[in-house]
């Protein structure tokens, strides 16, 4: 059964609470913390990394840059893009987060990518080797949250195919998507004993791929059953009932990304109502961050600092 915000907030808070030298203590389960109710405040704004990048050669900025910038335009908060980075070394790593914490900014999310839609049991065990490393270096950036995806049948040409689709794909053949919903379930239920390891929060994208609905999304998280593995939801990955599909996703959503389109979309162009997204989060007493992932062609020089106006105008 899906669990409400206050139900994950209660077993996230006895996990952490009973944490042990070496481990979790066996009788964390039976305890039970209250939660106090708090005043509603605006949500804190972050920007991805992928703001500045955007796949775009020529805004390729390294992601310290990227971090100074966010704090110059007033963002509260930074997500880091995993295939941004050009380097994993501890030192670089720990350099990230000295970065954000001088510039008065959280390192909140961290984006990643990997795809358990596959009939190749060795292929889907090297995605979730790759998501267990992705995990480890969240850990050391101490970053709460990680955004991870379904990954897709990958029958298209191409990603620029794919949306020209909008992101409809047809299965493998010889296959059935019951049978991808089967291979991603079981991915993340062993990958749940290493998030709890590292105390790092999966978020599942609706992102394409078998997650391409809330309904997608909900099937993976209800059947994995975790307070580990919960929502992340991109405000731009809906062609159709955009609204109806947010608002079924946000009692589980533990991250945001918020996409604009200043100067017509890189792939495609929504119109996005916030004020609207904003008072549905809000009924879903959705406290988190709102991460802007800006997708345009205008440069991000004027892009970004529009975004972030609009975004604190809607959820403030």
């Amino acid at each position: 059964m899906p669990i409400g915000r206050r139900e994950f907030i209660r077993s996230s808070a006895l996990a952490s609470g009973a944490l042990v030298t070496g481990g979790l203590a066996s009788s964390a389960a039976e305890e039970k913390t209250q939660i106090a109710e708090t005043p509603y405040r605006p949500n804190p704004i972050a920007v991805s990394s992928y703001s500045f990048w955007r796949y775009n050669d020529a805004t390729k900025l390294p992601i310290e840059k990227c971090i100074d910038l966010a704090a110059e335009m007033g963002f509260d908060g930074f997500e880091v893009l995993h295939v941004q980075m050009t380097d994993t070394s501890p030192g670089y790593l720990q350099m990230l987060k000295r970065r954000a914490f001088v510039n008065g900014m959280s390192l909140c999310g961290f984006s990643t990518h990997q795809g358990f839609v596959s009939p190749d049991a060795e292929k889907r065990k090297q995605n979730i080797n790759h998501t267990i490393e992705c995990m480890r270096l969240a850990h050391e950036m101490g970053i709460p949250t990680m955004r991870v995806n379904t990954g897709r049948w990958g029958t298209s040409g191409n990603f620029d195919e794919l949306m020209a689709n909008k992101g409809i794909e047809p299965t493998l053949e010889g296959y059935t998507d019951d049978e991808g919903f089967k291979w991603v379930i079981d991915a993340f239920e062993k990958l749940i004993p290493y998030a709890e390891m590292y105390g790092v929060l999966m978020g599942l994208e609706n992102h394409w791929g078998l997650g391409r609905t809330a309904d997608g999304v909900l099937r993976i998280v209800d059947a994995v059953d975790s307070p580990w593995l919960q929502v992340t939801m991109d405000t731009g990955n809906f062609f159709e009932n955009r609204y109806p599909q947010l608002e079924k996703m946000a009692p589980r959503a533990v991250f945001v990304q918020a996409k604009t389109y200043y100067g017509g979309g890189k792939w495609y162009t929504l119109e996005m109502d916030y004020p609207r997204i904003a008072k549905l989060l809000k009924q879903a007493n959705y406290r988190g961050f709102v991460s802007l992932e800006f997708e345009g062609k205008e440069d991000w020089e004027t892009a970004i600092p529009k975004s972030l106006a609009e975004l604190r105008s809607a959820f403030a």
